[in-house]
């Protein structure tokens, strides 16, 4: 699988969400799509980034636009984690982190001086007909939310 391109068409891919159903990029064609990819849930980031996109849900579906959240956390620890923050959009396990190479966001990163590959926090916004229009990376998660408004408005 090929890493995806700035304004190219994005591969179909199957994941397993936290509605215990299968998800392809393909059967949400006529959609945009929000695509986030986080580090772990439960921490600090994480969760307000995930708040944010929940309490903006209702302009994302008025401007026609699903989103998913992915990290390489097990479902189970995904279901805990929507209910509890009551988020109204679906979380995405990528334990063998298929997704994640697909969307490039694997990166060496540096805690207490040790090194590990881990996620980092991207954003990614594929049109109606499937095309990668939009990427945010290394985002910053207090400003994040209002620039993907901002470019999900403008289409």
């Amino acid at each position: 699988m090929s890493t995806v391109e700035l304004n190219q068409a994005v591969s179909d891919f199957t994941c397993s969400t936290t509605a215990d159903e299968a998800m392809t990029l393909a059967s949400l064609q006529g959609k945009n799509v929000i695509i986030y990819f986080y580090p772990k849930d439960n921490t600090p980031g994480c969760t307000q980034e995930g708040q944010d996109f929940r309490d903006h849900h209702a302009e994302f579906e008025a401007a026609n636009t699903v989103i998913f959240g992915v990290s390489r956390d097990s479902l189970r620890v995904h279901g805990n984690f929507k209910a509890k923050h009551e988020f109204p959009f679906e979380l995405i396990s990528d334990p063998d982190e298929l997704l994640c190479k697909q969307f490039d966001v694997m990166k060496l990163k540096k805690l207490y001086g040790k090194e590990h590959m881990g996620i980092e926090r991207s954003t990614f916004l594929i049109n109606t007909e499937g095309v990668l229009i939009k990427e945010w990376r290394k985002v910053k998660v207090k400003i994040h939310i209002a620039e993907v408004l901002e470019a999900v408005n403008a289409l």
